[in-house]
């Protein structure tokens, strides 16, 4: 079966010199002089079901509204993850420079991903990720696109509820100056992570398209910037190694000793605290393996470039990717400050939650305060994000051919929020289930898919099997498929082994 045999007839773009497109029918040779559209208008979909007779119609019911600005937004925000979180513990098992390579090189590949999408939603006409899944191998494609979509999102959002869960108790205890946690209710995350769901992020969740959440993501990355702000800031404050009571070491005074003894014991204490407080370049130890799906995981926003495509103001495939580049290099840049700043003030000491290791300093530090207010903010904001694709994963699949309906739409909103708060509540740990969603649904959705979806729309006739794009696209679906190998070994290996420090999750 070659790539023109898919399961609906669709065009086929060919390019002329020109720089123009001549649309084609997949069935028919010659080309439609009348048929040629100029590359910067906005795209539409042709379809040609009876030669002569041609029906124009949009991607989409609405015609795009959202501007390059708010869609930089709305993208970014879903790059930003609670991964940012953990790269400061990334970094500190891998070393600074094993770190920055790794860190390009996964930016890299997203962006190029990203290319395959957006050229293979060209060629169909198509902005839809199930649906490309559908034009490249039938019915089973869309339902792995979209049941990959769906995991790796509920995976997301959970993690974020809880966030919002653990550090929501934590504020208000800080706010109350409370040496340690009360039973009341308002202590409890439980009850927090329903409020915070039903206030604020459902009344987000049923808005109808991306664009209207601009404004709230440009919001949350102001948050994450303040997040950023405050790292850098704090490597300047807190001096290390730590104080005796948090570093573990015991006092000096609490035995008499003898002069010389003391400055041998003095010396000692010197090489300890110089070996803690040094940064490493390169670093390799049982869990550098889990700092790779940490860094992987942070620029997983492929399930939205798509949905975020169709509201795009006049689209284009250039402008998209530009709005793509644009977001994958600031939270590059982001990404990389907060690893850096971190792990330059904890060194070794770093835990895989840097908020976790500011309290150990300063409980009630008002600037750490202010950073987990922004940083809850920040999730809380993602969450309406992330749920559009999986409402939209779902609709593909149940509801393909109905139109729009707000019933629905609330409905399938109230079930996945409902559904992801009991995971939150009930379940005791999903590090595994993150790590195993993570492990499978990542790697398919960065590499694997947009490569083979790539393969078998793109028509041979302009692309060869063997022409250097496709056999690239190849060498980038098998990098997925290495990917997700490694990774899924090392969850069993940790599971077998009664691990468990796992790193977090996007």
């Amino acid at each position: 079966m070659n790539s023109t045999e898919i399961p609906i007839q669709a065009e086929m773009v060919e390019l002329v010199p020109n720089g123009k497109h001549t649309v084609l029918n997949a069935s028919s040779g010659p080309s439609l002089g009348n048929d040629r559209f100029d590359e910067n208008q906005p795209e539409m979909e042709e379809f040609l079901p009876h030669g002569a007779e041609k029906k124009h119609t949009h991607f989409t019911d609405f015609e795009g509204k959202t501007s390059f600005g708010m869609s930089v937004f709305n993208l970014s925000n879903a790059i930003m993850g609670s991964g940012i979180l953990g790269l400061a513990y990334a970094m500190a098992n891998t070393g600074i420079l094993l770190f920055l390579f790794l860190l390009t090189a996964v930016a890299l590949l997203s962006s190029y991903s990203i290319h395959l999408l957006l050229k293979s939603s060209g060629i169909v006409g198509i902005r839809a990720y199930e649906q490309l899944g559908y034009r490249a191998f039938g019915t089973p494609g869309k339902l792995a696109a979209a049941v990959a979509i769906t995991l790796q999102n509920i995976g997301a959002m959970s993690s974020y509820l809880y966030i919002v869960k653990s550090e929501v108790p934590l504020v208000i205890q800080t706010f109350l100056n409370l040496e340690e946690k009360t039973t009341d209710w308002y202590m409890n995350g439980n009850y927090l992570v329903i409020m915070v769901s039903i206030s604020i992020i459902l009344p987000l969740a049923l808005m109808k398209q991306l664009g209207y959440l601009g404004y709230a993501s440009g919001f949350s990355l102001s948050c994450m910037v303040f997040f950023l702000i405050s790292v850098i800031y704090k490597r300047f404050q807190i001096p290390c190694p730590l104080s005796d009571r948090l570093n573990g070491t015991s006092n000096m005074n609490s035995t008499p000793v003898s002069t010389s003894s003391y400055q041998n014991d003095l010396t000692v204490i010197e090489e300890i605290n110089e070996e803690i407080c040094s940064a490493s370049l390169f670093t390799l130890n049982s869990q550098t393996a889990y700092t790779i799906p940490i860094m992987a995981f942070a620029f997983v926003c492929h399930p939205e470039v798509l949905p975020i495509y169709t509201e795009l103001k006049e689209p284009t495939k250039k402008k998209m990717q530009c709005i793509s580049n644009i977001s994958i290099t600031v939270m590059y840049v982001m990404y990389f400050l907060a690893a850096l700043f971190g792990y330059l003030t904890f060194y070794g000491q770093v835990e895989s939650e840097l908020l976790h290791t500011y309290s150990r300093v300063d409980p009630f530090d008002v600037l750490i305060l202010c950073v987990r207010v922004a940083v809850l903010t920040a999730v809380t904001l993602t969450v309406p994000i992330v749920l559009f694709p999986v409402r939209r994963a779902i609709q593909q699949m149940l509801f393909q051919d109905k139109e729009f309906s707000w019933i629905r739409h609330t409905i399938i909103a109230v079930v996945l929020l409902t559904s992801i708060n009991l995971l939150v509540i009930f379940a005791p740990s999903i590090l595994g289930i993150f790590g195993l969603i993570g492990a499978t649904s990542a790697p398919c959705l960065i590499f694997i898919f947009p490569a083979i979806f790539y393969i078998r729309i793109m028509p041979n006739e302009t692309e060869p099997p063997k022409s250097p794009p496709k056999i690239l696209a190849a060498l980038f679906a098998c990098l997925g498929v290495i990917f997700m190998i490694m990774s899924l070994s090392f969850i069993i290996i940790d599971w077998a082994t009664g691990g468990g420090k796992s790193g977090g999750s996007h």
